[in-house]
C-alpha cells in the first residue's frame, strides 16, 4: 500500500495470484483512494481489524469467505461465466471443455451460496489464448469494473434463470485425453496453461510429461514438454 490517509475511502484488493499485483499498484497511484492488498485469509482478517473498506474486491481467491465478513462488508467477487449459467468451480476450463469461445466476466455480491449473489455488472470476455492470457485479460477487465463501481456505486440485481452448476476439476483430470482430435487437444493444453495450475500431462514409464505453449498449425500440434521423474508409487506403467 502507498501512503494511507484516514480521509480517503478504503478498498481491499484480495487476490492470491501475483499476476494481479501490477493492477493493484496502478490503482494505488491513480485513484486517490486507500488500497490494501491481501493475499491470504490471515491478511484479510488483519486488514479488517485496521480498516473499514467500502468494498472488498475478490479477484481470485482460493478460500471460503466466512459469513462474518460478507455479512458485514460489501464483498464483490468476479466469476468468469454468464451467471446463473456456470456457477461453481473451474469456470474457465469447464467453459472451454463445453466448446465456448466467449463468455461474460460477472461481478457479483458475495453471499452464502457460491456464485449465487446479485449482479453488479457483466462484461464480454474472449476465451482465446492460453489460460494465463485469459486470466490476465480478466484481471484488467475486473479493474475496469471496479473503477466503474467506485464511481457509480451501483445496486446489484438478482440473477434470473435456472442455474447451471460447474464442478471443480481435480489435478487428475489434467491427463491428456486419448481419443480427441487436434483441435480438442489444443484447447485442452491451453486451458490448463497458467502459472500455479496443474498443466496437461502424460505419464510415460517413470516420467511425467507436462505440456505447455501449444501451437496449432493445420495438421500439426506442437507444445513445449517438460519431463519430471515420477515417484515409484506413482509409476504404474498405465500409459506405456
Amino acid at each position: 500500500m502507498s501512503s494511507f490517509q484516514d480521509n480517503k475511502t478504503t478498498y481491499l484488493f484480495a487476490s492470491c495470484k501475483t499476476w494481479h499485483r501490477p493492477y493493484f499498484d496502478a490503482l494505488t497511484e491513480d485513484t486517490g483512494a486507500n488500497w490494501v492488498w491481501v493475499s491470504s485469509p490471515e491478511e484479510l482478517i488483519e486488514a479488517l481489524a485496521r480498516v473499514t473498506p467500502r468494498y472488498i474486491f475478490f479477484l481470485h481467491w482460493s478460500w471460503i469467505v466466512p459469513p462474518s465478513i460478507w455479512n458485514h462488508h460489501e464483498c464483490v467477487c468476479f466469476h468468469m461465466t454468464d451467471v446463473p449459467y456456470g456457477r461453481g468451480g473451474s469456470p474457465l476450463q469447464n467453459l472451454i471443455m463445453a466448446g465456448h469461445r466467449h463468455t461474460k466476466l460477472t461481478a457479483l455480491r458475495m453471499e452464502g451460496e457460491m456464485d449465487a449473489g446479485p449482479v453488479y455488472a457483466k462484461r464480454d470476455l474472449a476465451l482465446s489464448g492460453t489460460a494465463q492470457q485469459i486470466y490476465l485479460r480478466a484481471g484488467a477487465l475486473s479493474v475496469d469494473i471496479m473503477l466503474w463501481m467506485i464511481s457509480a456505486t451501483p445496486e446489484p440485481t438478482p440473477q434470473v434463470g435456472e442455474p447451471t452448476l460447474f464442478q471443480r476439476r481435480t489435478p487428475a483430470q489434467s491427463r491428456l485425453p486419448k481419443a480427441w482430435g487436434l483441435d480438442g487437444l489444443y484447447d485442452f493444453i491451453r486451458m490448463l496453461d497458467a502459472d500455479g495450475y496443474p498443466h496437461a500431462f502424460l505419464d510415460y514409464g517413470e516420467f511425467r510429461l507436462e505440456l505447455r505453449d501449444a501451437q496449432h498449425h493445420g495438421t500439426q500440434l506442437t507444445a513445449a514438454v517438460t519431463l519430471y521423474q515420477l515417484p515409484n508409487e506413482a509409476n504404474d506403467g498405465s500409459d506405456n
